[in-house]
């Protein structure tokens, strides 16, 4: 046992891991997460445009990001971008090109929970001469919003599975700090498996958060 796995080397490079890794990982998939969501909305919102144009235009960002992959999108903006003067530095590239990313996944989550509401309560507001922004922000967003927090969530712990991608513009996550570790001993077993554990960690905790939203959205139905 002591040949295939060493507590010694695995309490050594434990900290590195921790300390600089799951720091980067939680903080990419954090502001990358409220980012997509913010942006999502209002992708939503404008896909829901009376201006044609406006909705068509929505529609076709929505569905270009969507159908290009997301190591693509990285590539791109960290690679391509600069050249044409837009340079940003790895950890600003990753939260940006993940936002983007998700928002689009995330307005159609958007879209579904704004059709969820029932027809009666556009008409109550049409009926009240509520002005269409105050419908949007006292109405149907707060009746559309809770009902797709859980799907928003489960986005959240796909963005946070994925962000070992990032080492491919030199962001180092959690995965990216393990493999430096294991590299300069020539030793992965420890680092990796350390790795592993705490994606399951985030994930399983981020999945319980999400099981607690949905028992919170059901009891507030």
């Amino acid at each position: 046992m002591n040949d295939v796995w060493q507590w010694d080397y695995a309490f050594e490079v434990l900290p590195g891991i921790v300390g600089g890794g799951l720091w980067m990982t939680i903080k990419v998939t954090v502001l990358a997460s409220i980012l997509a969501y913010v942006i999502g909305l209002g992708l939503a919102l404008l896909r829901r445009s009376d201006l044609r144009i406006v909705s068509m235009v929505a529609w076709a960002v929505i569905e270009f990001i969507r159908s290009t992959p997301l190591l693509v999108q990285l590539f791109f903006a960290f690679y391509v971008l600069p050249d044409i003067g837009l340079l940003f530095d790895p950890v600003t590239t990753g939260v940006v090109v993940f936002g983007l990313h998700y928002a689009t996944y995330a307005a159609e989550v958007y879209r579904a929970g704004i059709e969820a509401v029932p027809r009666g309560q556009w008409e109550a507001a049409t009926a009240l001469s509520l002005p269409r922004s105050r419908t949007w922000t006292k109405v149907i967003l707060p009746q559309a919003i809770p009902r797709v927090l859980p799907a928003l969530g489960n986005y959240t712990i796909s963005m946070l599975k994925e962000t070992p991608l990032l080492l491919t513009i030199g962001v180092l996550d959690i995965v990216g700090v393990a493999a430096e570790e294991g590299s300069q001993a020539f030793r992965y077993v420890e680092p990796i498996t350390i790795a592993g554990v705490l994606f399951l960690i985030l994930s399983y905790s981020a999945s319980l958060l999400t099981r607690w939203m949905e028992r919170r959205v059901g009891i507030a139905r």
